[in-house]
């Protein structure tokens, strides 16, 4: 996973405070969501994020790295969702629609019987 997607998932949990919303609007999964801090926390050093009585707040760690967090991807240019198609490499011809499945107790497909 790119730095970049952390940091947009670290900063969408963030500015939510609830992880199970902050992984729904990402449209991405929880364990997705939480690896991602975790990793954040092991490159970083230090948690992000305390959870107390239920709720869960930002550590002191965490707010910092939220305000350079926002600033990497305000940074980041915006890459066109078109790229090039890669080079080279060979045509492809279709091969038709394959081969018919075989059932058991059946002649296989396009095979003649053999006479006796």
């Amino acid at each position: 996973m790119s730095r970049l997607k952390s940091l947009v998932r670290f900063v969408a949990a963030a500015e939510e405070l609830h992880f199970p919303r902050a992984a729904e609007s990402l449209g991405i999964s929880l364990p997705a969501l939480y690896s991602a801090i975790q990793k954040l926390e092991t490159e970083i050093g230090h948690p992000l994020f305390t959870k107390a009585n239920g709720k869960t707040t930002l550590t002191p760690a965490g707010e910092l790295f939220l305000d350079e967090a926002r600033r990497q991807i305000a940074e980041t240019p915006v890459s066109s969702g078109n790229a090039p198609a890669p080079a080279g490499g060979k045509a492809k011809a279709s091969k038709g629609t394959g081969r018919a499945p075989v059932v058991k107790g059946q002649p296989k497909p396009f095979k003649k019987r053999q006479g006796r």
